[in-house]
């Protein structure tokens, strides 16, 4: 009977995951552009844009397996993630701010990928084992100067490791979880009080298990019935669309 139930709650498609994922991620970006940091609703956003970065990253590793051209997906992700970057900079301040002294944000999300795909690449490419985790290493120190750096590597490679193991992946979105909202707390210790740092921290690890919820209990494993070439250039443009959007609309106000 729990199997059957199980079953029945994979009503979402990939697509319709993505979907989800992205409309999170406008929220917090909404939030990152326009919100004042500490209040109520910035939090709320963020928290639930957090859920972005896992799905993406589980279906990076997807996608991998299945796509029929590796090197035309590398080229698609290095093409858009350029394209990103001028209104990624845009919406977060990088241009055109009036604040002096913003924080540099580094290179966006899809340069990240990228740098996973690569590592998804020398995971199974490269045989010799000291060499193909020092390369595996350097393409983790890259990330640094990423969205979502090193965290981002970590979860494809939990993810890649989990399999269809279902019981992997859910140790796999459990440690994604804990490790993302541990280190929200190391990062507040000394400097916001232990019980406002514990509530921040919780909320943040919920995007990371909000995200294996919506995997390990809703994905059919299935592409979309409908509109399947929509969904796949969808989300290429939708990145930097949105962000464009969104650096427009901050510089005019």
């Amino acid at each position: 009977m729990g199997d059957l139930q199980q079953k029945n709650l994979r009503i979402l498609s990939r697509d319709a995951i993505k979907y989800i994922a992205a409309a999170a991620m406008l929220l917090n970006h909404i939030a990152n552009v326009f919100m004042k940091p500490g209040t109520l609703w910035f939090e709320v956003f963020c928290d639930i844009g957090y859920l972005t970065a896992p799905v993406m990253c589980y279906f990076l590793v997807e996608g991998y397996q299945f796509t029929r051209s590796k090197k035309k997906y590398a080229q698609r992700l290095f093409a858009f993630a350029v394209l990103s970057q001028f209104p990624f900079y845009l919406a977060m301040g990088q241009i055109f701010s009036q604040e002096v002294g913003a924080d540099f944000c580094g290179l966006n999300m899809l340069f990240t990928l990228l740098i996973c795909f690569g590592i998804l690449w020398t995971r199974e490419q490269v045989k010799n084992i000291f060499l193909r985790y020092s390369i595996i290493g350097i393409l983790i120190l890259c990330s640094t100067v990423c969205d979502w750096a090193v965290l981002a590597p970590v979860y494809v490679l939990l993810f890649v490791r989990a399999g269809k193991s279902e019981s992997r992946k859910r140790k796999a979105f459990a440690i994604a979880a804990v490790l993302f909202g541990g280190l929200y707390f190391l990062g507040g210790v000394g400097t916001i009080p232990l019980s406002l740092n514990l509530l921040l921290s919780a909320g943040n690890l919920m995007g990371p298990a909000l995200a294996g919820i919506l995997i390990l209990f809703f994905y059919n494993g299935q592409k979309a019935k409908r509109g399947a070439g929509f969904s796949k250039w969808f989300f290429y443009v939708f990145y930097p669309v949105h962000l464009l959007v969104l650096g427009i609309i901050r510089v005019c106000l």
